[in-house]
């Protein structure tokens, strides 16, 4: 079993590794980076979603389940991580929402896509991108509003009206390049229409292209986070990421909400992936909790190949 793990696993870290090497020593100038990056959210990914969406469907399974199983995780280590922030650590409240979203924020994209593919194949990309599909959404607004009250709180700002809020938000993602593809490929399926010659040639090359380019950026990216100041909050949300979040997927989904094994094992396993970067760029949006976010960043994607191995051997993958 461990060859199998290890088999699956170690090519997924081993291209962030490479990325990593190759910014660190200087090989490619960081600007490659951000391209390739750029690249990957904008076009390879979005297509890869719009195809598997496009050709897939849920075998009869509700999303519901799947939702509220993994959004169950989501709010119990945010909630902790806020709380440990606020209390333990004694920073702000803002630091406190940035806290919560290193705790719950998974990268389901740059490594949930690599490793779900290179697991089970195109048929994991469904439930995957089912969460996908509302995972960007419902935590950027989440995280927006408790930032705004905790601004608030913090006597940083005064209070917005909501609206105004949830506005410009619905603005930000009506131009998001992932919520594009998640809607172009929805329409598409429900149409009927097919895609196959010359159309499925160019969106699978495209699409073939997204997995190692993302992984290969993201190392490339690492190289800007690395360990920052005080480690002790960023080893806190990095536990609560990689080992209570996943627990608490794994526990209602097979046990309250009763999914099929494959779509345990995918909710389970996006779950334990590392902090996503977009915790970063909230903590920089926001400015506060930087150091904590490269830290939670750098340790929890560092600890994946470990963290992920421990999941898949317990799931008896």
């Amino acid at each position: 079993m461990v060859d199998q793990i290890l088999a699956i696993v170690l090519p997924v870290f081993a291209l962030i590794a490479i990325g990593y090497i190759a910014a660190r020593i200087k090989l490619l100038d960081a600007r490659i980076g951000d391209a390739l990056g750029q690249f990957v959210y904008v076009i390879a990914i979005p297509v890869l979603i719009f195809r598997t969406l496009a050709t897939s469907s849920l075998d009869g399974v509700s999303p519901w389940g799947f939702w509220i199983s993994y959004f169950t995780g989501v709010a119990v280590v945010w909630t902790a991580g806020t709380l440990i922030i606020r209390k333990v650590f004694k920073r702000e409240a803002r630091a406190g929402v940035i806290g919560g979203i290193n705790a719950g924020f998974a990268n389901t994209v740059l490594v949930g896509i690599p490793l779900i593919t290179a697991l089970h194949g195109e048929a994991g990309l469904v439930p995957l991108f089912v969460l996908i599909s509302i995972h960007l959404p419902v935590l950027t607004i989440v995280c927006a509003v408790l930032m705004e009250r905790a601004a608030v709180l913090d006597g940083t700002q005064e209070a917005k009206p909501l609206g105004e809020l949830l506005a410009g938000i619905a603005r930000n993602l009506a131009t998001n390049p992932i919520v594009i593809g998640i809607l172009a490929g929805g329409i598409w399926r429900v149409t009927g229409l097919p895609v196959e010659g010359i159309f499925a040639d160019v969106l699978g090359r495209i699409a073939g292209a997204a997995i190692p380019i993302a992984l290969f950026s993201l190392g490339m990216s690492m190289v800007a986070y690395g360990i920052r100041g005080n480690l002790a909050p960023g080893l806190v949300l990095g536990a609560l990421k990689i080992v209570v979040m996943p627990a608490v997927v794994y526990v209602m989904a097979a046990h309250v909400v009763h999914l099929p094994p494959l779509w345990i094992s995918v909710a389970t396993l996006t779950a334990a992936c590392p902090t996503g970067i977009n915790a970063f760029l909230f903590a920089n949006r926001y400015g506060t909790g930087h150091a904590m976010s490269a830290n939670s960043i750098t340790l929890t994607t560092a600890l994946a190949v470990v963290a992920t191995g421990a999941w898949m051997a317990f799931l008896g993958l």
